[in-house]
């Protein structure tokens, strides 16, 4: 099961679960990770392979870069260049204090360039020495990816929106990077309970940094529709009017849901919508009694059971329903994906459901979107290009997984999300206040430490089109609750998904992990203390 039943009763999740949740937090976010000054300048400039995900290629040597008041941000005359370079000097300017003119004039400072090279779509390479820095890139995407690793090359201070002292030194060296898989993944569930734009784009700039590409949005669920259909609007005004425990619940208008896909892209991610069906959909069977078999609509649910709702297969305005969803979303989403879930759908008898699944895939694809669903998907017949997302368990039965193999050899990529290494609402140990821990405790090992080619048993590692950091909101709030849960076990998914597996390694990826806290701390971001980390200035943490 994706979520074991963890029913808390309406009262008690919004009055006790909430007092005790924003305490148990409050003290972790805060006492977890006490605020101190960045390493001190004297220690020298970050080593070049000291960032993550790590790079494919390193070649240390020569002097350092440093940033001065006259450095300028040298780009070419393309305007996916000068962007860029803008949102770089937007970064550097509040913490150097420096006005950093960005140009397509002058020599030296730092430079980005598109321009030929084995980088592919979203490779770079990053050269630094005492006159300046470049990074060169086939495409804007390697550039931004390059960005990220100067940022992370750079004292941990320079992520702080007040001027620091610097000095901004960058080590003196090459590296030459291209990602391991073309699918990095984050996805964030705003049905179980809502967050807002900015809440979502705040998570958008925390994925950024690890060059994750990929921001799949979980957008319905019994609990709660989030995005606006013209066509059926009551799925937003009454679907989306509650969420876990009975809050106000929220909604994405066409405009906001723009707003997050604008903003994605803006940071080289790719939002990837998920309508969840023929199951998790009895926000949509409350709005519109015609969508079930009875005719009855039921009520709003604010519980955390799974597996109890059902579209009704055997009913034309299923499709009617289907299809116009599909093509308002399509129409908002210049992505390839849309995701139909196609998980925990128990009330479903199989032979419907692969009724269903035969009749919605080529409606996907006729507004021209490639199928995602999650690997109960397999047990119907995928469309050709499909994609199947796995979530399951070490401890999933063989059959279920040679099902999924089965698949992935027949033609079906797969992104790997197994429940007990990726999914990120997964408790730490027995004392984390959040999250739930059907799937077990996952610690940052356990989700660091496993081979995305060689996981699953029979699936070529051809088929393997990447990862994804599920993050479920059951238990989850608001930002502060996202970070905690995200951070320090989202930077190793990332780096799963972009470096070269030769490069896994836990004892050294556990001390570049440690170096990260700074910069999460700069950028005021809440995490739990692993005690499997040995964090700066103070060895070993607890959840609070």
């Amino acid at each position: 099961m994706r979520e074991r039943s963890v029913r808390p009763h309406r009262r008690t999740f919004r009055l006790l679960g909430s007092l005790l949740l924003v305490t148990a937090v409050g003290a972790s976010l805060t006492g977890a990770a006490p605020a101190r000054e960045p390493s001190s300048p004297a220690s020298g400039p970050v080593p070049l392979d000291r960032v993550i995900p790590a790079p494919a290629s390193v070649q240390p040597g020569g002097s350092p870069y440093r940033i001065t008041r006259g450095t300028q941000i040298r780009v070419d005359g393309s305007r996916e260049t000068r962007t860029v370079g803008e949102y770089l000097a937007d970064v550097l300017r509040p913490s150097t204090g420096y006005r950093l003119p960005v140009t397509d004039h002058g020599r030296g400072g730092i430079r980005l360039r598109l321009g030929k090279g084995p980088f592919g779509e979203e490779g770079y390479r990053l050269h630094s020495g005492r006159s300046g820095v470049t990074i060169t890139a086939a495409r804007p995407a390697g550039l931004f990816h390059g960005v990220q690793t100067l940022r992370q090359l750079l004292p941990a201070a320079v992520e702080k929106d007040t001027v620091q002292p610097g000095p901004w030194l960058v080590a003196g060296g090459t590296i030459e990077d291209t990602p391991r898989y073309g699918w990095r993944g984050a996805m964030l569930d705003v049905s179980r309970h809502f967050f807002s734009v900015g809440e979502v784009k705040r998570y958008i700039d925390q994925l950024a940094l690890y060059k994750v590409n990929k921001l799949h949005l979980h957008l319905s669920d019994d609990q709660g529709w989030r995005i606006a259909i013209d066509s059926w609007p009551r799925l937003a005004t009454y679907g989306g009017s509650t969420e876990v425990g009975g809050g106000p619940g929220g909604y994405y208008t066409k405009a906001d849901y723009k707003e997050i896909v604008r903003y994605a892209a803006s940071r080289h991610l790719e939002v990837v919508p998920e309508i969840d069906m023929p199951g998790h959909t009895n926000a949509a069977l409350a709005s519109y009694a015609g969508l079930n078999c009875d005719g009855v609509a039921p009520p709003l649910y604010t519980g955390t059971e799974v597996g109890f709702s059902s579209l009704c297969v055997g009913k034309e305005i299923t499709y009617d329903f289907v299809e116009d969803v599909v093509r308002e979303l399509a129409a908002l989403t210049p992505g390839r994906y849309l995701h139909i879930g196609g998980d925990e759908a128990h009330s479903t008898p199989h032979e419907d459901y692969v009724k269903f699944m035969d009749r919605v895939q080529p409606i996907v694809a006729e507004y021209g979107k490639t199928v995602i669903g999650w690997h109960q998907l397999t047990g119907a017949t995928p469309a050709k290009g499909a994609l199947a997302q796995y979530w399951g368990l070490d401890g999933t039965s063989a059959a279920e997984k040679e099902q999924v193999a089965a698949a992935a050899r027949n033609g079906t990529g797969l992104i790997l999300s197994p429940a007990d290494r990726a999914y990120l609402d997964m408790k730490y140990d027995k004392d984390t206040p959040l999250g739930l821990s059907w799937a077990g405790y996952v610690e940052v090992q356990r989700s660091y430490d496993w081979d995305p080619g060689a996981y699953l048993p029979g699936a070529p590692a051809s088929a393997i089109r990447g990862v994804e950091a599920p993050l479920w909101t059951e238990t989850l709030e608001n930002s502060g609750h996202l970070e905690f849960m995200a951070f320090p076990r989202l930077p190793g998914i990332a780096e799963l998904g972009w470096s070269p597996a030769a490069t896994h390694d836990w004892a050294d990826y556990r001390q570049r992990l440690a170096s990260q806290a700074p910069r999460w701390e700069a950028l005021g971001i809440g995490y739990y203390r692993s005690p499997q980390v040995l964090w700066p200035a103070e060895g070993g943490a607890d959840a609070g």
